[in-house]
């Protein structure tokens, strides 16, 4: 018996091609190469920190702000508190670069030895 099987291949043109690369990319789990993932992990540390120190910063504004509130409008009984109130929240207000300072430092001493990593595969 002979071994002989007759097959047919088609392929389809670059138009086409193309069509198909497009929609396989749209279904395909995108892949990470090591100088997105370096970005990433460098933008994820300075990401926490900020919205840390913003949210604290709010916090702090807003507290701030009802003591003034009280302060300026309720002169009577709620003058004295009101002055006590914007005072911690003047105080929160600037604990906030200091606490971004130190969750920065905290979040880099964690992701160094990745982001060592990944420099030094990038740099050979």
């Amino acid at each position: 018996m002979e071994n002989n099987k007759e097959t047919f291949t088609f392929t389809y043109s670059a138009k086409q091609q193309e069509e198909v690369a497009r929609i396989r990319k749209k279904y395909a789990a995108p892949e990470e190469d090591k100088m997105a993932q370096l970005r990433r992990l460098d933008r994820s540390v300075t990401d926490k920190a900020t919205m840390i120190s913003i949210v604290v910063g709010v916090i702090g504004a807003l507290i701030l702000g009802i003591g003034m509130c009280c302060a300026m409008v309720w002169m009577g009984a709620l003058f004295i508190p009101g002055i006590v109130i914007g005072i911690v929240g003047i105080a929160i207000v600037s604990l906030a670069y200091p606490l971004y300072n130190r969750t920065l430092k905290k979040e880099r001493a964690k992701i160094a030895p990745e982001i060592i990593r990944l420099t030094d595969e990038l740099m050979k």
